[in-house]
Order: structure tokens, then sequence, then C-alpha cells
């Protein structure tokens, strides 16, 4: 580990000190012989560090197989968060071959893969398979982050495309995992069992967290129909929960009591005070979803590339609110001319109605201009009999 980190040697010793400084564990220390504590601040870096050029070995072991390089290299991939990885590829062969090449690549650092964690599969199932590789078909697509990815036959009108634009005849789709929904829905009814006697809104306050960062990080694939699932099956846990509290009342009581109808939504678990709705639980199901924007593989939110991730993601640490929210509405371009922001443009935010005029000082009133494009509206607004003072942002 500190020969790949390969820094100065003030920061040499201090991760060295890391590695050797042992763990604390409810008042008692304990001698670390070897590796990281697990959960550790540091830990995850250092996975990092460590494994860093496991990518490469995809790469090289592609370039050297035989025919074009290119596609070769295109065709098997290596995908690594910390320290889980995928290897994709389109023969069984390869897969076998990286995954030995994986295992020599671990051994030299005194590491190895985990068997019970480790598999070979497809990701396609497909119904007409030589019986001898029945078994690899059994379970298609695999898990990975808490995801499931795979893929399923359907006909032209839905099937995904290649690069080049040729129909594939298979979507892939990524859900949640089983193993995800599970531990998400024990994790709930954990809670609500912890809360037989609790006030209604100390329960609320205690599921809403547990639901908004499950549904956050979610929302971006194709999760809709598990999140009705959820709703429908917390539904039925909070419904028991709330006749054991009332066992003497009626059905449509214990409804009244605890569900309203909130903004156009019948049966939503709330609380009213003075007759107004004052907490309510969260749904899955309102979360949006919202799907992900490809990147480019080798960017990163600080490359220097500020237009490029505003455009991608609505937000930058280092640019203003008003102006990445703005770019990534006009998806990267220029209100005025239509081009796209380049990364030496000069954007300026531009009053679409001058305020002199009555325009207001909202996102609706607002778009973001190159600089000459502003001009030369500026110009044309003049001609108008009117001038309006805008904000300059200065890249």
């Amino acid at each position: 580990m500190l020969k790949k980190i390969n820094t100065f040697p003030t920061m040499h010793r201090l991760i060295k000190a890391w590695l050797e400084s042992g763990v604390m564990d409810d008042g008692q220390f304990f001698e670390t012989k070897e590796g990281t504590p697990q959960g550790g601040v540091i830990s995850p870096l250092l996975a990092n560090i460590a494994l860093h050029g496991l990518e490469q070995l995809a790469v090289d072991y592609a370039r050297s197989l035989k025919g074009r390089k290119r596609e070769n290299q295109s065709s098997i991939s290596l995908i690594r968060y910390a320290d889980d990885f995928v290897i994709l590829a389109n023969k069984k062969s390869q897969i076998v071959e990286m995954r030995d090449l994986v295992s020599r690549w671990l051994e030299k650092m005194g590491l190895e893969l985990s068997p019970s964690k480790t598999r070979i599969g497809h990701t396609l199932l497909n119904p007409i398979i030589p019986e001898k590789e029945s078994e690899d078909y059994k379970d298609s697509g695999f898990d990975f982050l808490g995801f499931n990815v795979r893929q399923y036959e359907v006909d032209d009108n839905h099937s995904g495309k290649s690069s080049k634009g040729q129909l594939l005849g298979f979507k892939t789709l990524i859900k949640p995992s089983k193993k995800a929904i599970k531990k998400h829905y024990d994790a709930i009814a954990e809670i609500i069992d912890a809360h037989k006697s609790a006030p209604q809104a100390a329960l609320i306050a205690k599921l809403n967290p547990v639901i908004r960062g499950w549904v956050n990080y979610y929302s971006t694939v194709v999760s809709k129909e598990t999140f009705s699932t959820l709703d429908y099956l917390v539904y039925q846990k909070l419904s028991r929960w709330a006749k054991r509290r009332h066992s003497g009342k009626s059905g449509e009581w214990v409804a009244n009591k605890y569900w309203n109808t909130v903004g156009g939504n019948n049966w939503v678990f709330s609380v009213t005070r003075d007759g107004l709705v004052a907490e309510t639980l969260i749904s899955h199901a309102s979360k949006p979803i919202v799907r992900h924007i490809k990147v480019k593989g080798t960017a990163s939110p600080f490359d220097g590339n500020l237009k490029y991730w505003s455009s991608k993601r609505g937000e930058h640490p280092l640019v203003p609110t008003r102006v990445t929210k703005l770019l990534k509405e006009q998806k990267g371009k220029c209100a005025h001319c239509g081009l796209y922001f380049r990364e030496d443009d000069l954007i300026e935010v531009d009053h679409i109605i001058p305020t002199s005029v009555g325009g207001k000082d909202r996102y609706g009133n607002l778009q973001a201009l190159h600089r000459h494009c502003h001009d030369s509206k500026t110009a044309n607004d003049n001609s108008k009999t009117f001038i309006e003072k805008d904000e300059l942002f200065t890249w």
C-alpha cells in the first residue's frame, strides 16, 4: 500500500501510522495485525488506492485478444466501486480468464476474491439454450450496489440499440434488488414495532428519513412499481399498528383518525391539529423517477470543466446555484443562439423581460446567455426604449 501511494515522507509516515494504529471498540484497545478497521473513515480511500489499476487490467486483456482492438475494448468492461466490481464480456471463456487474471493480480497484495460473493452468470434470460449451459441461465442478471441489472427479450419496437444504432433484441432494466427491498421493508417494520405506543407524530418522524433516503437512492432507475408495492406493504403494517391501539373501535373510526386526504391524495398517514394536516408520512411512489444522465468515463466534478458538470448535475460547489440551474434547464446551451457553452465562454444571466419594464427576478424570467449574445439581446431591448441591469458570472 505504501509503495503504491508513493508520497512524500511526512504523508508516508502518517498513513503508515494509520495502518498500524489499532482500533478502539467500546472503550477497549485492540491491535490490528493486518488490514484496516471496517467502517473506519480512511478505509474506503485506502481500498480505492489498493485496487487502483484493476480497470487497466481489463483494458490490457481486451487489447491482447485477437481481432479488432477497438471492438474488443468496448466488449469487455470492469466497473468498480470501492472493493465491489463487475466484469462484463460477450463470452463465458473471457469472464473465466478475467477472473483468473484478477485473482493473480489481487494475490500480489495479499488479497483474494470472496467465494461467496463471486459468481459467473448471464445478463439475458434466453429460453432456447444448450442443455449444458442451462444452469448459467437459471438466475439471469446480477446485483450490484443494491441494484439488479438484467436484460429482457423484447420486440423491435422496445429494443435497445447498440452504439451503431443496431437493434439488440433486448432491453436492459436496472431495478432495486430483492435483497435491498427486503432490507428496507424490514427496517420500516422494525421501527413500527418499536413504536407501538408512541404518538403518531413520533412514528412519522422516525419513518420519514428512512423512506426519503431510500427513494432518493433508487429514484434514477426502474423503481415505480417497487415504490408502489412498498407503499401497499407499509399501509398494511400501519393498519395493523393502528387497529392494535384501538381494538374496541371500528375500522372506519381508526381510518378516520390516522389517515386523511392531502392534496387530492387519499389515505395519507398523517397527523391533524386544529383541523389542519401537520405531519404526513412520505409516500415511496410520490418520488418522481428522474433518469441518470451519463457522463464521460474520465470526467470528474473537480476537473475544472464547470460548465459540463453544471449542465449535467444542475449543481457544482464552485458555481452559483442560479447559473447551474439555468445551465441544466437549458441543457448546456445558450438560450439566444442555441449553441453549447464551451469551457472558456463567458456566461451572463439575463432577464427575459427586463426588470425596468416589470420583469420579475425569478427563474421563469431568467436565461443563461453568451456574453456576445447578451449584448445583442440588450441592443435589441434598447431599441424598444428600455435598458436593464443583469447579473454577470465570469468563468
